[in-house]
């Protein structure tokens, strides 16, 4: 089944990017953008493209639900059944406050989960048309081509660390121990953009506090069958409905291991 969805939902999603979100990029009113909560936005493109997403993946798959960012944002309750079941995750434009401002990176997410297990993810930069996709147990994809994750080779792992979620007592103890053990480098503020630098060997190492599902179903499932590792703190798999706070994500199992010892143990 996974491989006969594949083409209608790469094909919605990208006419979703060229359609709707290319055209409102750099081209946002003021009235058009809007905060859900602080330093958390939305524009009239998210919702346009979550509508046409919804609509086009519910004529794919009609016996699956719709779990989608914006949604949520409406009715929370809709998340409470993101985890029963199969449902479509919708992420309309992840890294909407870049869009927002005018500048990359930004993406479209879409996964496929059945009662908490992702089966599929797709990654779309409708800036430049790349495509992420893998399916579970069928491996990872970037624009057709199968991909193994990689580490950087930097002396010190490459690690950038999504804190902003952190209260301030662990973000203070975080960054104290990743201090002198890892190249630091800034967020993309966009997970459709940092799980593709952890397979293609351009971060080692990020942590992300705030797990959503829109934002990591597609994405962890991406780094795990690239062979890479995408857990919870405590080793734990990622589940889609669970309410568990925080990911580590490596670009191979040991540099997890490694990175888990330094900032969690």
């Amino acid at each position: 089944m996974m491989l006969e969805l594949h083409e209608p939902v790469v094909a919605l999603m990208r006419e979703v990017g060229r359609d709707i979100v290319m055209p409102r990029y750099r081209n946002l009113t003021a009235d058009e953008v809007s905060e859900k909560a602080a330093d958390d936005f939305v524009t009239v493109a998210d919702k346009e493209s979550e509508l046409r997403l919804a609509e086009g993946l519910a004529a794919i798959l009609p016996e699956a639900g719709i779990i989608g960012e914006e949604a949520c944002a409406v009715d929370p309750a809709i998340l409470d059944r993101a985890g029963d079941g199969l449902n479509w995750i919708v992420d309309p434009i992840d890294g909407t406050g870049n869009f927002a401002g005018g500048h990359p990176p930004f993406g479209i997410m879409v996964a496929l989960a059945d009662g908490g297990t992702t089966l599929a993810g797709w990654i779309l930069d409708p800036m430049t048309g790349r495509l992420c996709h893998a399916m579970l147990g069928g491996g990872s994809h970037i624009d057709g081509n199968r991909v193994e994750a990689r580490e950087s080779g930097n002396p010190l792992p490459i690690a950038a660390l999504a804190v902003y979620f952190m209260s301030d007592e662990e973000r203070a103890e975080i960054q104290g121990r990743a201090q002198d053990r890892f190249t630091l480098v800034d967020i993309p503020r966009c997970a459709a953009e940092q799980y593709p630098r952890l397979v293609l060997g351009q971060n080692d190492v990020s942590v992300f506090a705030r797990t959503l599902p829109w934002d990591h179903a597609a994405g962890a499932l991406f780094l795990n069958e690239a062979g890479g590792c995408c857990q919870r703190l405590d080793g734990s798999a990622y589940r889609v409905g669970d309410t568990q706070r925080g990911l580590l994500g490596a670009s191979s199992p040991r540099l997890w291991e490694q990175a888990a010892d330094i900032l969690i143990r």
